[in-house]
């Protein structure tokens, strides 16, 4: 808890928490975070994009490597829990074998990723898609609000941008991937339950859509003769709202609506919108999304306006390994919690590492759901609890 506080103090904002990839105050954070690592007796190393890895030998030196973590940058204006507390509830396990005398039966490996969010340039989870060898070179040119490059970003950092691809780990070299989280969701807090076993993370699909109509005199121009961009984009907008309260386990949200020329006595002769699609099982998605894309096609062609869909992210849904899930289930009941088995509506690390080694997710409840918000916040029972079950599932954990 003391450690995320120190944490929270290292931001690129006075006053709020904000920790974007490759600033000042994100480098200060993993200096921190590795001494922390070498204080619990790992050796410990950054790749090339910045990630942070502590390693403890276990007793079978040579076999695949168990991989705890999770992420240490934010969105602007964070809390204090979102990514870090999964570091952080790492390490303290790390701490705990040799202190406790006990070593685990294959190396342990602590990752604290340097950028999961994208917030500085749309590249969400860069640091884990760096590791798992699913990093696109295309997005080396992204460039940050001021012009910064990422790939000019990642050098004054200490990175290698030329590196990036020798820092992935190859498929067997893992024997599971296992991510201590905040729910981020209010469904623990409700049920009264501390912890969670994750069953699988949602698929998302996220889009752009612009609709293009006529701008016009407010006072002249009448309703049957308009071709209104911001009311074919509210159609768009109600159905996202009526298809999630029709469908089971599905999520769509418009997060971002810009109307131009935006004066109150002219009519919008432009509006465009954010899409953000989620549902665990990706067939239900996809369903969703062409429904939505039809919706936007017609609400267009009814004013006599015209829509383009631009699709930004297609990233399937994951299904937890069953055996590790049942051994963090067992690992919770040991700390003397029944836990919860819920999907993940958010995306995380564990999806994309996924692509190279069976993973497993464990949720801590949050104070009514609240995340990405300063108000974000954890019990210390219930990270006691998330402590002392991922230690017990490391102790017993044998491949």
């Amino acid at each position: 808890m003391e450690r995320a506080e120190l944490l929270a103090r290292c931001s690129d904002e006075p006053g709020r928490i904000t920790r974007l990839y490759g600033t000042h105050a994100h480098a200060s954070a993993s200096g921190t975070l590795a001494g922390w690592m070498r204080a619990a007796g790992m050796s410990v190393g950054r790749d090339a994009i910045g990630n942070v890895i502590g390693r403890l030998e276990g007793e079978r030196q040579d076999a695949p490597a168990l991989l705890l973590g999770s992420h240490f940058d934010t969105v602007r204006d964070a809390g204090r829990w979102d990514g870090t507390l999964g570091v952080l509830v790492a390490i303290a396990v790390a701490e705990w074998l040799p202190a406790a005398g006990r070593r685990p039966s294959v190396p342990l490996e602590v990752v604290a990723f340097a950028d999961e969010e994208g917030t500085r340039f749309g590249t969400a989870f860069l640091g884990s898609a760096v590791l798992a060898g699913r990093f696109d070179e295309a997005d080396l040119g992204r460039v940050d609000a001021g012009g910064v490059s990422l790939r000019d970003a990642i050098r004054e950092y200490g990175g290698d941008p030329t590196a990036l691809g020798a820092a992935a780990r190859a498929p067997g070299s893992l024997a599971g991937y296992v991510e201590v989280h905040i729910e981020q969701g209010p469904v623990l807090d409700e049920s009264d339950v501390a912890l969670g076993v994750v069953s699988a993370i949602s698929g998302q699909t996220r889009a752009a859509l612009r609709f293009s109509g006529v701008a016009g005199h407010a006072g002249t121009v009448p309703i049957e003769l308009r071709h209104d961009a911001l009311c074919a984009a509210a159609d768009v907008v109600l159905a996202a709202e009526a298809l999630s309260r029709e469908t089971p386990g599905l999520v769509a949200t418009v997060g971002r609506l810009t109307v131009l020329p935006g004066a109150p006595n002219v009519i919008p002769g432009s509006a465009e919108l954010s899409l953000d699609v989620r549902h665990p099982e990706d067939a239900e998605r996809a369903a969703a999304v062409s429904r939505l894309r039809e919706r936007a096609t017609e609400a267009a062609e009814a004013r006599g306006a015209a829509v383009e869909w631009e699709e930004l992210l297609d990233q399937p849904a994951v299904v937890c390994d069953a055996a590790l899930s049942e051994r963090m289930a067992q690992a919770v009941e040991g700390a003397g919690v029944r836990p919860a088995t819920l999907p993940s509506g958010a995306g995380h690390d564990a999806a994309i590492m996924a692509a190279i080694a069976p993973v497993a997710m464990l949720f801590v409840r949050c104070a009514d759901g609240v995340s990405h918000h300063p108000d974000e916040a954890v019990a210390e029972a219930d990270v006691a609890l998330a402590v002392d079950a991922l230690a017990a599932f490391v102790e017993d954990f044998a491949p």
